[in-house]
């Protein structure tokens, strides 16, 4: 906000310096300026609103300076020595000034023989001499009457009263009053949830969908023609449909991929890559992306031979605005995306030997000046990664808080962790839920399979003949709207690929005699699981016949990927006895995964037992008031439960890891009687452990894999095809749980409590000792399990 006035702000006190009478050496002066002086002189003439200081990172600043050096940093007019030291004591000397300036104005390196000239030019620290040759190119720096230019000499407080008052009245100066209302539109994670359609219900759904997303982007335009529409990635995989054009009418060369004609037909502006889009190869997602009438950006994702980048890093589009007075402007705005390193860990089998990753953060800070050296005026991020934590750890997942404090971002889209922003990381610092911003930035996660909309407004101001943000604002809008209608535009581009999903997932596949759901598979041995692992184990038993590990004992993961995650309490499986269809395969195995074994000792895989426990809440045996089993923040994909073995899980201890996979309490165990055969678990015999490509490629499966990868094996076959193929060959089956775990006994004055789907009340097992208690909010009800 007000950049570019800041940087008129460095010119001006560069000049001022320049022009120090002779003879009057800033070393020599008794009244120089400290930086905690500076800036609080600085935001005090700003007359701005100051907060508390707490949401400070530097561990130096006093608790009296805090809220101006907090109101500083947000402002983007400091920065500190590190994350944690401001250096509030500390004198500006003039290199120190020259340095900011040059690398804030200058974007090509001149030569060091400019510095010749000046008599004291060996006073110039080496780190700094390119900055200050670029400063005197920009005839920014110049010397004094003697030819020298003091870069040790210290600024004054004379001076700095000097430099304040023309600061303040260039940053108060009132604009040319021409202004422009810019409307940043954002959809993420939309999964191939392109229609209103549940496939996996068979049924249509007002819940979902980029035809109901698409209805409020028609309204939003209609209110702001001055609007831009991107999309955040995860576009292509995720339904039924998107496994259909995937892998059973594979996309043809010169054949639209319905994700990209729904996105055509809406006219979107732009769009990035998910960590789903490489699923399926990049083979398919050339061909996916070359139909895109929209520029898709990626700055992070290189090609392992030639070491450039595989996508367009940014582009600058023209977008033509109408100003508060009618008239017609063109602004510049750069548009760059990212995606999580993980990808190729992830997705291995397709981009091991092929592509390296950047760190986000990094690969946003190179870009940023580029789009700014180009005319950018406005520069928006689209972040496929969530929010994350406020502590940056190099290779972490989620970077959008890290994102938001570059400078030179105007706006912020994120997504992939499909939550909501503002609404989710309400205890991170620096962040304004009700303005929507992260350290100022305005900011957005819509959520995902098309729930929300995610809305930027942004306030430009003509300053000169600059263009400068001045306002910003980030908002949701939710789908669910009384008399909402799904847009004609994106149902008919969809049709036909729609109407080809519906006859593919109705196909029979074979007949079962249990019925199968996830409503209790977090707190009991669950038949969704248990079909899943008996189909795994059935194809890699085909797979190991004849090899050497044909006889090594096999284990087969599985997790509840449906069971209210992120609090749908639509999101359970729930299967009656009778024909199975392709819909509920995809029902029961939610994801594209491919099929993955790891090779491991008895001792670990009581630790990946450990990881899996991490999901549960710890309970107090002393407390008599109910307490939830599950940590509030855990994923459900993250509970493994390894059919073969046999144990039991102590919720009462404390977790060894946390619901990541982190190591928390070396000396902790919650995972009691691990028995195989019948018999305690050799520790140190080997197993082989049947999991799936996210499992080994960086979720906590990962920590057992050797550093050759020599463990490991991918097959370029799907979990959930397992399961088609296991069905078809056995006809019926019975996927009945076999109760291989379960929870050490409760104390008895305890109440344990866990929440499901309202109509899991109807298929409480008989003598499972779980009761129904109540209904809550949001569409959930109270279970009791004793």
């Amino acid at each position: 906000m007000n950049k570019k006035l800041i940087t008129n702000f460095l010119v001006m006190l560069l000049v001022l310096f320049a022009f120090i009478p002779f003879g009057v050496s800033a070393d020599a002066a008794s009244n120089d300026v400290t930086r905690a002086d500076y800036v609080k002189e600085l935001v005090e003439s700003l007359d701005v609103e100051i907060g508390d200081g707490s949401s400070l990172a530097f561990k130096d600043v006093s608790k009296d300076l805090a809220p101006y050096v907090e109101k500083a940093v947000q402002l983007k007019l400091i920065k500190g020595k590190t994350a944690t030291t401001f250096g509030p004591d500390d004198k500006l000397t003039r290199q120190q000034a020259f340095v900011i300036s040059a690398r804030g104005l200058v974007s090509e390196n001149a030569s060091l023989t400019v510095l010749e000239q000046f008599k004291d030019a060996d006073q110039i620290a080496a780190a700094y001499k390119q900055d200050l040759a670029n400063a005197v190119a920009a005839n920014i720096l110049q010397a004094f009457e003697d030819n020298t230019i003091r870069p040790r000499d210290y600024v004054t407080k004379e001076q700095m009263e000097s430099i304040l008052e023309r600061f303040v009245a260039e940053y108060k100066a009132p604009s040319t009053g021409v202004s422009v209302n810019l409307q940043i539109l954002g959809t993420t994670d939309i999964h191939t949830n392109l229609a209103n359609y549940n496939y996996y219900l068979d049924a249509p759904s007002s819940e979902l969908g980029l035809a109901n997303t698409a209805t409020l982007i028609e309204q939003a335009r209609a209110k702001n023609p001055n609007t831009l529409l991107f999309d955040n990635g995860d576009l292509i995989q995720g339904t039924p449909l998107g496994s259909y054009k995937a892998l059973e009418s594979v996309l043809k060369p010169g054949e639209v991929h319905p994700a990209i004609a729904a996105l055509n037909a809406l006219k979107y502006d732009g769009g990035t890559l998910g960590n789903h889009e490489f699923n399926y190869g990049l083979d398919f997602l050339d061909e996916v992306l070359n139909d895109a009438k929209y520029p898709v950006v990626n700055a992070n994702t290189y090609d392992a031979k030639t070491k450039e980048r595989m996508f367009t890093p940014y582009v600058i589009l023209d977008k033509e605005v109408v100003d508060s007075s009618g008239k017609k402007h063109t602004l510049k705005v750069g548009v760059t995306g990212i995606v999580p390193t993980k990808i190729v860990e992830w997705d291995a089998i397709h981009l091991a030997g092929k592509v390296e990753m950047q760190e986000p953060v990094e690969a946003v800070k190179e870009v940023v000046p580029e789009m700014q050296k180009a005319g950018a005026d406005v520069i928006v991020v689209l972040s496929h990664s969530g929010i994350g934590e406020d502590t940056y750890v190099k290779g972490a997942e989620n970077v959008g808080y890290q994102l938001a404090e570059i400078d030179g971002i105007d706006a912020l889209i994120t997504g992939h962790s499909h939550l909501t922003f503002p609404g989710d990381y309400k205890d991170l610092k620096d962040v304004d839920q009700e303005k929507g911003t992260i350290h100022g930035v305005p900011t957005v996660m819509a959520g995902s399979y098309g729930s929300h909309l995610g809305v930027i407004d942004l306030k430009l101001e003509q300053q000169g003949s600059e263009w400068v943000v001045v306002d910003g604002k980030g908002s949701l809008q939710s789908i669910k709207q009384e008399g909402l209608q799904p847009s004609t535009t994106v149902l008919e581009a969809i049709k036909e690929a729609h109407d080809g999903t519906l006859s593919y997932i109705r196909q029979p596949v074979g007949e079962t005699t249990a019925p199968i759901h996830s409503y209790f598979s977090m707190v009991q041995d669950d038949p969704s699981i248990q079909i899943v692992t008996q189909a795994q184990k059935w194809f890699i038993e085909q797979e190991l016949k004849g090899t050497a590990d044909e006889k090594t004992p096999i284990l087969s993961a599985g997790a509840p990927f449906k069971a209210g995650s992120r609090n749908n309490p639509l999101d359970y499986t729930n299967i009656p006895v009778g024909p199975l269809a392709i819909k509920n395969m995809a029902d029961i195995y939610h994801y594209d995964n491919t099929v993955a074994t790891i090779k491991v000792t008895g001792a670990q895989a009581i630790e990946w037992l450990e990881m899996a426990a991490g999901i549960f809440a710890t309970i107090d045996p002393t407390k008599s008031e109910e307490q939830n089993i599950i940590d509030a923040e855990a994923r459900s994909y993250n509970f493994d439960v390894l059919d073969g073995l046999t144990y039991q899980i102590d919720v009462t201890s404390p977790a060894k890891y946390d619901r990541r996979g982190n190591l928390t309490d070396e000396k902790a165990n919650r995972i009691k009687n691990v028995q195989y055969n019948g018999k305690p678990i050799d520790l140190k015999q080997e197993f082989i452990i049947i999991t799936n490509n996210y499992r080994v490629g960086g979720s906590y499966g990962a920590t057992f894999k050797n550093a050759d990868g020599s463990n490991i094996t991918n097959y370029a076959y799907e979990n959930r095809q397992a399961v088609v193929d296991y069905i078809m060959a056995n006809k019926t089956i019975n996927p009945a749980a076999d109760n291989n775990w379960s929870f050490v006994p409760f104390p008895a004055n305890t109440k344990v409590i866990y929440l499901s789907a309202k109509d899991a009340q109807k298929f409480i097992p008989a003598g499972s000792g779980i009761e129904y208690l109540e209904d809550t909010e949001a569409g959930f009800a109270k279970y009791l399990i004793k």
